[in-house]
């Protein structure tokens, strides 16, 4: 559907005694660990562990296995339907929430639900606010298992702001250029792609500009035995400051940019094939099935997990800084390894993520700003 409803519950003394798990589920309350965040990605996609990360969290496991969670009070956020309801004395937020899919049609929802709610309570908050639900059926079960009603309405498009125009750098096939030029077009995404640089001579995303009538193109290698390292780097900000971009995508771009890059666009955004921390202070960052792997920054992520012996990559997209692959993450999935995969089947599986993690991170971006 291409609406949004802000859902509201009173906290009342519903809300004072804790639902009963049910049979077989363990649950655990408040702090939320590595392992958990990376399964809310594998299994949901887009940025919900970034708020499972910032908020309180009810998590629900199975035999030792994480089978759901529902985070509230996850503070310090911007998005665009935050602006109205949620601001109202006394309210908290609810969300996200999620159970696996083999755990759906049960309490188990109801349950993580109602606790998250009680959490609110406890907190002193007298009514929740439950964001931007966008299916009907969830509506009804929010109504039917807290009394939730529709408190505002909202257009996904209008949420996303005015269209944006966009400046893609690239250095090689382009295949997430053409995702973006793709959902550009069929209006799922706001933005005018008006500029694609290209920084490796012939690389195939200089063609998919071109057949996309990009309106410029410009391919600038740097050609290391006739200028510096600064003068290539004052030249391609030149060249990009003149486009006058809303924001910047930097979808496979091979060169390091250098602070003075950086920091004239501050809406400078990265896919990095790597699964990164969401802390950006940390060197590793935990997956899935507990272990804990490198975060793999740098020019050669892939290359360097396979070297490490690594179970799994992964893909996040980023707020680009002057610490290289340390901008706070937007968007992430971890991908696990198939056994004897060679480096470039697994390549092969981790381009579809890799669109759709662009899409979520541009709309994510597009949703705070």
């Amino acid at each position: 559907m291409s609406e949004l409803s802000n859902l509201v519950v009173d906290l009342d003394e519903r809300f004072d005694v804790a639902a009963a798990a049910p049979a077989g589920i363990e649950l655990g309350a408040a702090s939320i660990d590595d392992a958990t965040l990376a399964w809310i990605d594998e299994t949901f996609g887009g940025w919900w562990s970034s708020e499972a990360f910032a908020g309180a969290n009810v998590v629900a496991r199975r035999a030792g296995r994480t089978v759901g969670f529902a985070t509230y009070d996850a503070r310090d956020f911007r998005y665009a339907w935050l602006a109205g309801a949620a601001r109202e004395p006394g309210t908290g937020i609810f969300g996200p929430f999620g159970v696996a899919p083999d755990e759906r049609g049960g309490e188990l929802g109801r349950v993580l639900l109602h606790r998250a709610l009680a959490g609110l309570r406890e907190r002193g908050y007298s009514r929740a606010l439950i964001p931007a639900v966008g299916d009907e059926r969830l509506i009804r079960f929010y109504a039917d298992a807290a009394d939730a009603r529709v408190a505002e309405r909202f257009e996904k498009r209008a949420l996303m702001g005015p269209r944006v125009r966009a400046l893609v750098m690239a250095s090689g096939s382009g295949t997430n250029l053409q995702a973006v030029l793709d959902r550009s077009r069929d209006g799922s995404l706001p933005l005018d792609v008006a500029a694609v640089v290209v920084n490796v001579p012939g690389a195939y995303a200089l063609e998919r500009a071109r057949a996309a009538h990009v309106p410029s193109i410009f391919e600038l290698p740097w050609r290391r035995l006739e200028r510096t390292r600064a003068e290539y780097d004052a030249e391609l900000l030149e060249v990009v400051r003149a486009e006058n971009p809303d924001l910047v995508l930097l979808l496979g771009w091979m060169h390091l940019l250098g602070e003075p890059f950086v920091r004239a666009f501050p809406n400078l955004l990265n896919v990095h094939p790597a699964f990164l921390p969401l802390d950006p202070a940390r060197d590793d960052v935990g997956v899935p099935d507990g272990s804990r792997i490198p975060a793999f920054r740098g020019a050669h992520a892939v290359r360097d997990a396979f070297a490490a012996g690594s179970a799994w990559i992964g893909a996040t997209v980023h707020v680009v800084t002057p610490a290289t692959d340390r901008g706070p993450v937007l968007a992430r999935k971890p991908l696990r390894l198939l056994e004897g995969e060679s480096q470039a089947d697994a390549l092969a599986r981790l381009h579809p993520i890799e669109h759709e993690l662009v899409a979520a991170g541009i709309r994510r971006w597009l949703y705070e700003r």
